[in-house]
């Protein structure tokens, strides 16, 4: 059974329908991406997972149980944290804040530990504990995103576009710790423009296109896929590198 599991979900805004039947599974332990371009749906369905927005038919089941339209803060109280597309970080809080406030709902006397192995996975965040959160770079405000999500000790870690705006060096370096978090124990469910770099650490892919699922597979035959090397990874350029 899979850990994670949207079967022909639908998301309505207004007049428009931006899911038109969505299914996706997740399974424990691995690494899940949602690869399309703007406006195809994937930060609605990131949304709809986690709480933000309501669907209007269809099934998401976490770990066994129905959570469609539960509300965000039930939401993280099951298991599932997200770090948000754009970042979100609080740029007037320190860092230290920002991390503390990502545990609230884990009890008291974990907050430490939490923060200890945080500040493993990411060791530049533990030399601006008390910096603004603003005043960090773009890769650095990104680390404490994720950071941040990881405080409230996730079953499921929903990543929204982790790469947007960063350099490549940095994106290789956020990616890498993406299989790290994975490698060590923790479940994934990542939405990326950038198709290549979450190919690369991926299990599984679903290409979305028009608020439906137009490709699926396994990541590594995704990366082969004509189809998604012509739309997503740079065509016969591609190809032939």
């Amino acid at each position: 059974m899979a850990l994670l599991e949207l079967t022909d979900v639908h998301v309505t805004m207004g007049v428009q329908e931006i899911l038109r039947g969505i299914s996706i599974a997740v399974p424990e332990r691995a690494i899940v991406a949602v690869l399309g371009g703007n406006g195809v749906g994937k930060t609605t369905l990131m949304r709809a997972i986690s709480g933000i927005y309501g669907i209007t038919a269809g099934s998401i089941r976490f770990d066994g149980q129905e959570i469609g339209n539960t509300p965000s803060h039930g939401i993280v109280r099951h298991g599932l944290a997200q770090a948000p597309e754009g970042r979100q970080i609080f740029g007037t809080m320190t860092v230290r804040e920002n991390l503390i406030l990502g545990g609230i709902t884990v009890p008291q006397g974990e907050i430490s530990g939490l923060l200890e192995k945080s500040l493993e996975l990411f060791p530049v965040l533990k030399e601006r504990l008390n910096q603004k959160a603003g005043s960090l770079s773009g890769g650095e405000q990104q680390m404490l995103c994720i950071g941040r999500a990881l405080m409230a000790k996730p079953k499921l870690l929903l990543l929204d576009e982790p790469s947007l705006g960063l350099a490549p060096k940095v994106v290789k370096q956020i990616f890498d710790l993406v299989k790290r978090i994975r490698d060590e124990g923790a479940t994934i469910l990542i939405v990326e423009q950038n198709a290549k770099a979450a190919l690369k650490v991926a299990d599984t892919a679903y290409v979305v296109e028009g608020g439906k699922v137009a490709v699926e597979g396994k990541a590594a035959d995704l990366a082969k896929d004509q189809r998604v090397i012509d739309a997503y990874l740079g065509g016969a350029a591609h190809a032939k590198g």
